[in-house]
């Protein structure tokens, strides 16, 4: 045979290639890319976590996110399941911390464990948070010692978002596990000693991203979904949440039920609900790609005499922002208000990928705020569509608009709220939208495009090469 080493190399690469390949576009586990029904709901609020720098430049906060969170945890007697991506500590160079909320809702949980012994708990959470498995989380621990379930999401039947590096992984990091024997610095923070499997496995990029809590309650089961998470770090960041009760409520003890089995872990019964088609506020859970679907129906839907407000904390997807575009040119009335993306964490970042983003969305005609944020991120992701008609849409939860957040890579929940316009819960989102874009009662919530517009062609095509082959983290 000649050139065997030749002959060999090419072998082994079209191995990797196909091995990276069947990964990236595999079948998904059973449940996910979830699109529910649309259930009748009785109560339906919005929240919203908000920050504005005063006359004097000083960062102020106003927040009822977690507060209904721990509302619905106190209320609960035979329930909880708790869905948090970010659930730790951990903090950048610069410290970040409005609320310990990693402490507050580990003792919240504990506390009402201790009270109702019969109640069943389980917290469903990422990875990430033990830096894979590299470092103990002391807030895990004790909820497990008081008798809660607590389950690290196992992500790797999912799909790869970066397969240049994940077929690495998957072949010889993988196999080996993690310890918590580590000599290296804890790559989010201050806290702790990782393994060099911890780093490997970051680079990996894959997450369970949802935010979601479900409870029963006296008047039964509720619902919230949100973009906050239990994170000391994310504390003051600006983040909506939807709570709900009703069918929506079972709805998303079943895509949690999914999270679940491809855990590893037993499901929880569903328990039944009479559904009455008494309300005229409608709600549904939608979950990975069916997030897409829907924004993208309603985006393209819209025309003249038709409203759209986003508030965004990272948008990159084509799709959508195409559809952005055909939409103001069909007359829709179109504002869009982005998190400039340079703080995380103590670390400033480069403005990728919304300020390349904003720049063809500007150079489009389409209308474009950034938050004026101090430390803190604009954490929200929710979409609010005003019809001509009279009806209105949220659209809102952990999604970002970028492909690892809505092709089927990550696991993200969002829920999809319609009704008429004159309805508390859409009067209160719209409310708290205008006043970030029109910086109203002295507050200022934004800023013009002006202040971080950028048409760098570098940072255009970094951010199109990033998101296009899955080496990000956005």
């Amino acid at each position: 045979m000649k050139h065997p080493k030749k002959v060999l190399a090419f072998t082994l690469l079209l191995g990797a290639v196909l091995f990276a390949a069947y990964h990236t576009y595999k079948p998904l586990p059973d449940g996910l890319a979830y699109s529910g029904q649309t259930f009748p709901a009785q109560d339906v609020t919005f929240l919203g976590d908000n920050t504005w720098i005063d006359s004097a430049g000083v960062r102020q906060l106003d927040q009822e996110v977690f507060d209904s969170v721990f509302d619905l945890i106190s209320g609960a007697r035979n329930l909880v399941v708790l869905d948090m991506f970010l659930f730790n500590d951990f903090q950048g160079p610069q410290p970040e911390t409005h609320r310990l909320l990693s402490s507050e809702l580990t003792s919240a949980l504990i506390k009402q464990k201790a009270a109702y012994p019969d109640i069943q708990i389980v917290v469903i959470t990422d990875p990430l948070n033990t830096i894979y498995g590299g470092l103990e989380s002391e807030y895990f621990e004790s909820m497990r010692k008081a008798g809660i379930d607590v389950v690290v999401t196992g992500l790797a039947s999912l799909r790869d978002s970066n397969p240049a590096y994940s077929w690495y992984w998957r072949l010889f990091v993988q196999p080996f596990g993690n310890s918590e024997r580590g000599f290296l610095p804890n790559p989010l923070g201050q806290k702790g000693r990782v393994s060099a499997r911890s780093y490997l496995e970051l680079a990996n990029f894959k997450a369970n991203h949802r935010k979601t809590i479900l409870a029963d309650t006296p008047s039964g089961y509720a619902g919230l979904v949100t973009s906050a998470n239990p994170h000391d770090g994310s504390s003051a960041h600006r983040n909506t949440a939807i709570r709900f009760t009703g069918g929506a409520a079972i709805d998303l003890l079943k895509t949690e039920n999914a999270v679940l089995a491809l855990s590893g872990h037993s499901q929880i019964a569903l328990p039944s609900v009479k559904i009455e088609d008494t309300s005229d506020i409608y709600v549904q859970i939608v979950t990975e790609r069916a997030i897409k679907t829907s924004v993208l129906s309603h985006i393209e839907a819209a025309g003249t005499g038709d409203k759209l407000d986003l508030m965004m904390f990272y948008l990159s997807e084509s799709d959508i922002i195409d559809a952005l575009i055909a939409a103001k040119d069909r007359g829709a009335a179109i504002r869009i208000l982005l998190d400039p993306n340079k703080d995380a964490f103590g670390h400033e970042k480069d403005g990728v990928p919304n300020r390349p983003v904003a720049d063809i969305l500007d150079s489009q005609g389409l209308r474009v705020r950034w938050a004026n944020v101090k430390g803190e991120q604009s954490h929200t992701k929710m979409l609010m569509v005003t019809k001509g008609t009279g009806e209105s849409v949220i659209i809102a939860g952990s999604a970002n608009y970028t492909r690892r957040n809505l092709d089927n890579l990550n696991l993200e929940t969002n829920v999809v709220v319609t009704g008429p316009v004159r309805a508390e819960v859409f009067r209160d989102a719209q409310t708290y939208f205008d006043i970030s874009w029109n910086n109203t009662d002295g507050r200022n919530y934004s800023l013009p495009y002006s202040a971080y517009a950028d048409d760098s062609l570098f940072l255009r095509l970094k951010s199109e090469f990033m998101e296009s082959s899955g080496i990000s983290t956005f």
